[in-house]
């Protein structure tokens, strides 16, 4: 098995253009494969870990916003997200993500909610990953 190890890629025609086969005929561009940003958020804002990520701020009950440390150049990126609660309360719960004003360049701000009854809650912990 071979092993190539760099500090540095850069594209032959220009410095994002790298290409990754997958397969025989698939291929991805490295650059738009990557994660922007993610997060792991624990309860009443503030981080585990993160990358890309400035702060993080409790809005309010089951409300937090991220913002990024390096902006998006447009508010079209693809949240994913996922969280857990350790509540013992057995209740499913859900993020939602915001709406037009806190969906920007510079920041993303979501909700949790219970499933059920769409109130907002706190969860214990929550995960956010930006590509």
């Amino acid at each position: 098995m071979s092993e190539i190890k760099v500090d540095t890629l850069t594209g032959k025609t220009t410095a994002n253009d790298i290409t990754v086969t997958v397969g025989a005929t698939a291929t991805q561009s490295l650059e738009q494969g990557l994660a922007k940003g993610w997060a792991n958020v624990q309860a009443h804002g503030s981080f585990n870990d993160s990358l890309n990520m400035s702060s993080v701020s409790d809005v309010g009950t089951g409300q937090s916003t991220l913002t990024f440390t390096n902006n998006y150049t447009a508010a079209n990126y693809c949240p994913t997200q996922a969280l857990r609660d350790a509540t013992g309360t057995d209740d499913s719960r859900t993020i939602l993500g915001g709406d037009d004003k806190t969906y920007s360049t510079s920041q993303y701000q979501y909700y949790v909610v219970i499933s059920s009854t769409h109130a907002v809650t706190d969860a214990s912990q929550s995960f956010s990953t930006f590509h």
